[in-house]
């Protein structure tokens, strides 16, 4: 008999929450892969199956709530399917390229993969995929028009609404947000910066930089870099309130706010201060990445002095993020949008963005809030500043 347990918890997290299970008893289990899911208040923990099996019995349902090794279900040791099992495995297809969300679709709405065409990278199977393909097997099954009239009395009473618990994630994020609101006395600064130096920088070495290094250059590693010279130079920031303490801390360690489908997370980035450009876009790829599959892990989360969010690649044009307790500020990275600016008595159009400062005023005064923003301005203004360090 094989136990599935819960993964050992860190101390910063008290317990954790069966999502969902990926296999149904009767079901036959490769080794290595994942059987359910584990939601805790940071990240998502995936339980794989030791040795090949058959999942006998679930003993936590989805929605219970767990500790520390705690049993989750039973496995008995088989090394191979029955024949029931090859079908349901075929069904499920576990070894299609998709993410676990997308295969936990599959299963629930009974779909057979091999039937789905893939358009994500690499031939993946996306969510979009999977609801084109159900919303093409009901035009199949729908009758042909004017077979059959609409009642539109019985449709329009038959509207409901859908309600589903909210994840661990979520109500942790909505609780943290509303602690930051209510908590410290925040404010925000605005300014707005330049990007045609960097973004002629970009054009220029692009090419150069990804055929050397394996990964693109993007902004982010800019705006970090940026960042992470203000906080030298502006250390109040680079703090946080503990009781009746001010804790100066002495090491740069950033976190980005990542949108990823069961809320918000934002995955840590440490020790900026001693990684060079190609070395942070490709944490950040990474970061991005496991954020997006669910598999961030509990020290990927962890710690982060401040908080850098881009609602640019959303569209925003400007907005007020909220304060990462128990970080004294955050940033706010906007859309790069062309205007017309004055430049030495004329007009010209430059693509410009607007950058947010939310800071707990009762840690940082307006001062040094604004003089740090002018900082990240002018540093990003002109990046040259940031490769010599000057």
């Amino acid at each position: 008999m094989i136990e599935l347990l819960v993964p050992e918890l860190p101390e910063s997290v008290a317990d954790a929450t069966v999502a969902s299970w990926l296999k149904k008893v009767g079901d036959f289990v490769e080794r290595d892969e994942v059987v359910v899911e584990i939601e805790t208040d940071k990240v998502v923990l995936e339980v794989p199956a030791s040795v090949s099996g058959v999942l006998q019995e679930i003993i936590e349902e989805e929605g219970s709530t767990v500790l520390s090794k705690q049993l989750l279900g039973k496995m008995v040791k088989s090394d191979a399917p029955t024949e029931t099992q090859s079908i349901d495995s075929v069904k499920t297809n576990d070894n299609i390229d998709a993410s676990p969300s997308v295969r936990r679709v599959i299963v629930e709405k009974d779909l057979d993969a091999n039937t789905i065409k893939g358009t994500g990278k690499g031939g993946a199977i996306t969510l979009a995929d999977v609801e084109k393909h159900i919303k093409a097997m009901s035009a199949k099954n729908a009758p042909e028009q004017g077979a059959a009239q609409v009642d539109i009395v019985k449709a329009v009473a038959s509207r409901s609404d859908k309600r589903i618990p909210m994840t661990r994630l979520r109500k942790r994020v909505a609780e943290r947000l509303l602690e930051a609101k209510n908590s410290t006395a925040m404010l925000t600064t605005f300014n707005e910066v330049n990007m045609k130096p960097i973004m002629d920088l970009r054009e220029q070495y692009q090419e150069i930089f990804e055929k050397k290094h394996g990964v693109r250059l993007g902004y982010m590693s800019f705006y970090i870099k940026a960042v992470t010279e203000a906080l030298k130079r502006f250390p109040e920031i680079n703090a946080a309130i503990d009781g009746d303490d001010i804790v100066y801390h002495n090491f740069f360690d950033i976190s980005i706010a990542v949108s990823t489908p069961r809320g918000l997370v934002t995955p840590v980035l440490h020790d900026t201060d001693t990684l060079n450009m190609p070395e942070i876009e490709t944490a950040i790829k990474t970061l991005a990445i496991r954020g997006r599959d669910g598999k961030l892990s509990v020290d990927e989360m962890i710690g982060g002095n401040f908080t850098i969010t881009n609602g640019g690649v959303f569209g925003s044009l400007l907005s007020t993020p909220i304060i990462n307790l128990p970080q004294a500020a955050i940033l706010g990275m906007h859309k790069i949008q062309d205007r017309p600016m004055a430049v030495d008595g004329e007009v010209k159009i430059l693509p410009m963005m607007y950058l947010a400062l939310s800071y707990d005023h009762r840690l940082v005064d307006g001062k040094e809030s604004v003089s740090f923003l002018v900082a990240i301005k002018d540093l990003l203004e002109d990046p040259t500043r940031l490769l010599l360090d000057i």
